[in-house]
């Protein structure tokens, strides 16, 4: 996902904090990951759900963008837990 300006809140920040993620973490993950989960109703922008690994450890990045100039707001970020999500950490578990 392209992003020209990030912005984190301050519950992303808290999990980023209690993760041991960085920034760089976070934006790598927007960068280069997956989204697996498109939320297009979320206000005031759409956000998505987005997959990465940091070596092989699964992050999840929720984030909304503005199109418009795509100014992107961290929502949270956080490592996904094996007892939540199946096997690859794109689908919930039953």
């Amino acid at each position: 996902m392209k992003c020209n300006v990030f912005s984190f809140s301050s519950h992303a920040i808290k999990r980023m904090f209690e993760r041991s993620l960085t920034r760089d973490d976070v934006v790598c993950a927007i960068e280069q990951g997956e989204v697996i989960r498109d939320y297009p109703e979320d206000q005031p922008y759409p956000s998505c759900l987005i997959l990465w690994f940091l070596y092989e450890t699964p992050i999840h990045v929720v984030v909304a963008r503005n199109d418009s100039d795509l100014s992107c707001y961290i929502v949270t970020a956080y490592v996904p837990s094996e007892a939540i999500w199946q096997a690859g950490f794109k689908e919930k578990k039953a």
